[in-house]
């Protein structure tokens, strides 16, 4: 028998529809279990064991299932009735089809109707008939709304002609069907004559005949047979000629120019595939490319001639540093001495041996506080230079020896120790001890830490040091290059690591990497800060100097290179709008560096003077520059031994 293709609930529920008056199904039992849900989605019963509610209000359970795949197959297989047997969804129970059901089935899967007595055949009852009777079907008088004019109609015509005449309805358009022809060269020129041939250029014209292709040439247009030799010999495009000239006796013994078509051929050549073009030529004066800076006495003040020379160090002076007064100015040398002097005399106030090659010297920027850092060796030295004002030096001996040691040690990377009694007669109150060679020393803000970088390549490369404590500490785990130089910000916590390619921004406070900035330059040498904060100056040794702008980009705002060698040094001034570069070359350059409040508007460089004095020794040139702290002025250290201060 064939299984019907309609799933088994809908065959229920079509049998229950179609066929009410059949017999009761036979799996059913006697008392009347009928499913009072309704017309719902019976999934909603599907985590439920029952399955609906009877007509009591008693909980119709669905019948236990634990067949699995193998015995509804072995059942499909051998219950004969298993094509006739279907799911009730409403009760969940086996229905078991008669055969006054499975017949009802099949007639409706043929198209035909369920009921097997009803004859769709029968003859049709003619009510209205053909034949006009006297008497009408029905005699209801015609509404007389069938014979007067719509009311409603009526308003919503006169609507639509208020519509047509205010202009709000279009009527439609009479479609026409007139083809359409466009002039391609209605929106010519029409004053000139070629509209459309505006851009013509005629061909050039070919060489008019000279002497040489004359039928009888002076004798001077006639080759020797050297020269006719030496011209066959040449390439085709190189030859000045391409005939040679040749006499005859008259007009009528010249015969027939054997290469005419050839030229012509390639004349015709030349004018259809050399295609012409005209070329508008811009006409720009090359003043208007240079950007229009001003000029360099409108930017003034800044130093411009030299003022006074530092004699007395022996050998390249390396490092400068200048007191937050401007009153004394110091200076550390290749020949293992520093010496203060006297800003505006250029008189040595005192000279300290230290016992190595001085790489940086750093004066405390705390006005309240006299102390010079010094890197010599594996060592940074803190020395009060015992000058100006007798009760400034006096309280900052006074604060470091109010210093009070932890109870209990701890562990520090470098060794901080008190200076022996021939060291402290020289100034020197602190030596911090490090483990490898010290290259840069330089302050905070406040005065009381300072950061060094030593000679390294592990994550030991810069530590920063607390002076009210004595305690050192490294923030950094692991290393990210070999670091050239370190700053800190002059107004927030930010710490600058400059390595040889970038500078990277570290936030202290929050202890993670802010920005990096790309220098585009290979070796970074030195590092300075605006004194507003938000932009940085890197000087290179591929004698590029780089600005930039953190607030605008990690990429340089501007690269200048002024400089013909490595750059050494840069500086910016404190207060006035500059700032400097010391190379190798021997100069020093000036540049006014206008950073605006306006954040919409660029910073301004213009370079201002160009500063010379130094003189070259050993391929190197100039090793420091720093401003004044208060005047427009610019200190220079070089390698032939002198500072020279620019006003």
């Amino acid at each position: 028998s064939p299984v019907p293709p309609w799933p088994p609930a809908a065959w229920v529920h079509l049998l229950e529809t179609v066929s009410p008056a059949l017999t009761p199904l036979p799996s059913a039992p006697l008392q009347d279990i009928r499913n009072t849900v309704g017309n719902i989605p019976m999934e909603w019963y599907q985590d439920f064991p029952h399955i609906g509610y009877n007509l009591e209000g008693k909980k119709i359970y669905k019948p236990i299932r634990n067949k699995d795949e193998l015995d509804m197959f072995l059942e499909k297989m051998e219950n004969p009735d298993y094509w006739r047997t279907v799911q009730d969804k409403m009760t969940g129970a086996d229905i078991k089809l008669t055969d006054e059901q499975v017949d009802l089935v099949h007639r409706l899967q043929k198209g035909q109707f369920g009921d097997v007595h009803f004859n769709p055949y029968e003859p049709a009852v003619d009510f209205f008939t053909h034949e006009v009777m006297i008497h009408p079907v029905t005699n209801r008088p015609a509404d007389k709304r069938s014979f007067i004019p719509s009311l409603i109609e009526k308003e919503k015509v006169s609507k639509l002609v208020h519509a047509i005449k205010m202009g709000w309805i279009k009527p439609r358009k009479p479609k026409d069907d007139t083809p359409t022809y466009y002039d391609l060269w209605a929106h010519e020129d029409p004053n000139s004559i070629l509209g459309r041939h505006k851009m013509h250029v005629p061909a050039p014209k070919m060489k008019l005949p000279g002497h040489e292709e004359s039928y009888n040439p002076p004798p001077e247009y006639l080759l020797s047979e050297e020269e006719k030799l030496a011209w066959e010999q040449q390439e085709p495009a190189e030859r000045k000629l391409n005939f040679v000239p040749q006499q005859y006796r008259c007009l009528r013994a010249v015969p027939a120019y054997s290469r005419f078509i050839h030229e012509r051929f390639e004349r015709c050549l030349d004018l259809y595939l050399c295609p012409r073009q005209r070329k508008m030529r811009v006409n720009v004066d090359p003043e208007d490319l240079i950007p229009k800076l001003p000029k360099p006495r409108d930017l003034q003040p800044f130093p411009t001639t030299q003022a006074l020379v530092y004699r007395g160090h022996t050998s390249l002076v390396r490092c400068l540093s200048i007191s937050p007064s401007g009153q004394w100015l110091v200076s550390g040398s290749d020949d293992c001495t520093v010496r203060f002097w006297e800003v505006c005399t250029a008189r040595c106030m005192k000279t300290v041996p230290v016992g190595g090659v001085v790489k940086s010297v750093a004066w405390n920027p705390n006005p309240t506080i006299c102390l010079v850092a010094i890197c010599v060796d594996q060592s940074v030295l803190l020395v009060n230079p015992c000058l100006g004002d007798k009760l400034l030096y006096g309280a900052t001996d006074q604060l470091l020896e109010s210093y009070v040691a932890p109870e209990e040690e701890r562990v520090q990377p470098v060794q901080w120790a008190t200076a022996t009694m021939e060291e402290h007669s020289k100034g020197v109150r602190l030596v911090v001890q490090h483990s490898k060679a010290v290259k840069q020393v330089t302050w905070h803000g406040k005065g009381d830490y300072f950061a060094s970088v030593v000679s390294d390549n592990s994550n030991m490369q810069v530590l920063i040091h607390q002076t009210s404590k004595r305690w050192s500490q490294n923030p950094f785990r692991k290393s990210k290059g070999l670091v050239q130089c370190v700053l800190f910000h002059p107004i927030r916590p930010y710490f600058f690591v400059a390595t040889q390619r970038y500078v990277r921004v570290y936030n202290l406070l929050k202890q993670e990497l802010t920005k990096k900035l790309m220098t585009n330059c290979k070796w970074v040498s030195s590092m300075a800060i605006h004194p507003g904060g938000d932009n940085i100056i890197c000087g290179s040794y591929d004698s590029k100097l780089a600005w930039f702008d953190l607030d605008l980009s990690t990429r340089p705002y501007q690269l200048l290179r002024h400089h013909k060698k490595a750059l050494r040094s840069v500086a910016f001034h404190k207060h006035y709008p500059l700032f400097a570069s010391g190379s190798d070359d021997g100069t020093v350059i000036v540049c006014h560096g206008m950073v605006y409040n306006d954040l919409l508007q660029n910073p301004l460089l213009v370079p201002v003077k160009v500063l010379k004095g130094h003189v070259m020794t050993l391929d190197l040139g100039v090793l420091d520059v720093l401003f004044h702290p208060t005047q427009p002025w610019v200190f220079s250290s070089g390698a032939d031994g002198t500072v020279r201060l620019y006003t």
